[in-house]
């Protein structure tokens, strides 16, 4: 359910997520288009289908921090840890855990 489909990105087929689906959050119903990030990942290219992209931020792993106890499970399970910006919390997204397409399988 969480895979919306393929698209031809130049000559190559692309496996598209669903990130709304992926993280249990509801359809977007505010009628904006979506948007596909491309990535590569063990030689395979994906699209992660999101609302928007605020800005592109290269920060030092040094920054980086565990996940906070009190993040919300749906993006934990998906997060490879937190950078503290300007009093926000911006999590940062562990693509290996995006793309494991049974991620509960392990646990049976």
């Amino acid at each position: 359910s969480e895979i919306a489909g393929v698209l031809n990105l130049r000559g190559r087929i692309v496996t598209v997520v669903d990130m709304r689906a992926r993280l249990g959050l509801p359809a977007a119903c505010d009628g904006k288009p979506m948007m596909a990030v491309g990535v590569d990942q063990r030689g395979e290219s994906y699209g992660l289908l999101i609302d928007q992209i605020g800005e592109v931020l290269r920060l030092p792993d040094a920054g980086r921090e565990d996940n906070p106890v009190n993040l919300d499970p749906r993006m934990a399970k998906l997060a490879g840890g937190v950078h503290r910006l300007d009093g926000q919390l911006m999590v940062v997204l562990d693509v290996d855990r995006v793309l494991e397409l049974m991620p509960d399988a392990k646990a049976a």
